[in-house]
């Protein structure tokens, strides 16, 4: 039977193993009552805003990190 875990509880060095720090998500946000795309790192960290979506993916993937997108 597989082994479930909830990643809220994982230490830095266990999300390191898995990769995390490659992984960049984009977060629809308002600034100053516009809407922008704000790029965030793994952990949290904020990295960038975006005018548009593909923008913010395409950052992310130039600087070679896997782009999730949250709602």
């Amino acid at each position: 039977m597989p082994v479930t875990a909830d990643v809220r509880h994982l230490t830095d060095i266990q999300m390191r193993a898995l990769g995390v720090s490659r992984v960049a998500y984009i977060k629809p946000v308002i600034v100053e009552g516009e809407g922008a795309f704000a790029i965030h790192a793994a952990d949290g960290t904020p990295m960038a805003l975006t005018e548009d979506q593909d923008t913010a993916i395409e950052a992310i993937l130039q600087h070679e990190m896997i782009p999730t997108l949250l709602h």
